[in-house]
């Protein structure tokens, strides 16, 4: 007993030891590690932060006020006759009037805010797609698994119809047959080798770096839900970026209304300046050197603001933006609908499954191969309840894959985010 207790806990801290040398050396990557790194390291997704930081910026540029001007001039007030010079600055400003600066600030907020929610959808796309993308790894890898199991049974049933037709229970034609299978076989695993290789380096999109001989690990039965359809259109409808993002579409289209309306208000000059003029020595008309100080208002002719162009644009743009937000909330209604009755229908599918099917054509396969064992079956039923056996069991965990594709798409439809394996 004593024994039995010391093997278990060195088995279990080889294994552990193991598993622990594989992570730390880059060879084994989980799910939770190779999301973590789509968050950090996707390429697309830090490009699309730089949308947020030019929002941002934009916010400031906006709350600059206009810079003043400085005039300096000077000149002869009669050449040869002996008038003298004047020499004079002037300092000028453009007060804004309407609360242009307050409205450009506005609408600059208003697309930062646009701009972080346009992050956020990208965010849940990326999440869902590298989600994806990884299952189709690790379902490449279970079917690589089931084709090697496979292989391995048709290999041992070769190598024992050798001896038996050595011994003369068997012909050589059912000898080969069996042998052949076994060749066949092994095509199929070379061939599921490749697609897993594949499958795992399109996983470096993902995490920005090249994830070629990597060894995935998670399990597919682990993505069954329960859902009430009118709850995940509600949560979509309150929650979901992309909608809350053509909200505050809407909001960017009312602020840039009111900032035309305000660049229509006509803005003041406002200037200030001194002269200074030196005597004149001329004869008929001679004058001691004087300063003067001078101040003004200048106020521009609005002509341009008979034609409203750019405000009936901005009016215009509200209005698609209010019909644009109708047809995402109406898309999301549908889309999480079918992304529902999808999710529904695989499961369905797997219930199948659950109810005994894959058990029975195991059960199958054991009876048919007992009785070839006792020449009371053919070759030919035993690679056929094996090739049935072997197409549920590849079935099976297609349909476990394409059932967390399902729950992943309903997920993404409805703006909600819990897949952890």
């Amino acid at each position: 007993m004593k024994s039995n207790i010391f093997l278990i806990l060195f088995l279990y801290l080889v294994g552990h030891t193991y598993l622990k040398a594989q992570t730390e050396s880059g060879k084994l990557m989980s799910f939770n590690e190779y999301l973590n790194q789509v968050k950090n390291k996707n390429l697309g997704f830090a490009a699309q932060k730089y949308n947020v930081s030019m929002a941002e910026a934009s916010v400031l540029t906006a709350g600059i006020f206009p810079d003043p001007e400085i005039e300096i001039e000077t000149s002869n007030n009669g050449v040869g006759k002996d008038m003298g010079y004047t020499t004079g600055g002037v300092i000028s400003w453009t007060l804004e009037m309407g609360g242009k600066r307050k409205a450009r600030i506005e609408t600059a907020k208003n697309e930062a805010e646009y701009s972080k929610l346009q992050l956020q959808d990208y965010l849940r796309n990326l999440l869902a797609d590298a989600t994806i993308g990884y299952i189709e790894a690790l379902k490449s890898n279970v079917l690589l698994e089931v084709q090697k199991e496979s292989y391995q049974s048709m290999l041992r049933l070769a190598k024992s119809d050798s001896i038996r037709y050595k011994l003369g229970d068997i012909s050589r034609v059912t000898s080969q047959q069996s042998k052949l299978e076994a060749s066949s076989l092994l095509n199929e695993v070379y061939h599921m080798e490749g697609i897993l290789q594949q499958s795992v380096t399109a996983l470096s999109d993902f995490i920005g770096s090249d994830a070629t001989g990597k060894e995935i690990i998670g399990t597919l039965n682990v993505f069954n839900r329960n859902f009430s359809l009118d709850d995940l259109i509600i949560h979509a409808v309150n929650k979901r970026p992309d909608l809350l993002s053509s909200r505050q579409n809407i909001n960017t289209a009312s602020s840039r209304i009111r900032l035309e309306k305000a660049n229509r208000i006509t803005d003041l000059g406002i200037s200030a300046g001194a002269d200074h003029n030196t005597a004149a020595i001329n004869e008929i008309a001679p004058s001691p050197a004087v300063n003067a100080v001078k101040v003004g208002i200048s106020v521009p002719l609005k002509l341009s603001n008979r034609r409203n162009a750019d405000l009936k644009i901005a009016e215009m743009a509200y209005s698609q933006a209010k019909t644009e937000y109708s047809q995402v909330e109406n898309n999301i209604r549908m889309e999480v609908t079918q992304a529902f009755q999808q999710y529904a229908s695989v499961q369905k599918q797997l219930q199948q499954f659950d109810n005994g099917m894959l058990k029975e054509a195991e059960e199958i396969l054991k009876g048919v191969s007992y009785s070839y064992q006792r020449g009371e079956s053919s070759i030919l039923e035993v690679l056929n309840a094996r090739r049935t056996y072997n197409q549920l069991k590849q079935n099976y965990f297609e349909l476990l894959a394409e059932n967390a594709k399902a729950l992943i798409e309903l997920e993404r439809k409805a703006g909600i985010w819990d897949i952890d394996f």
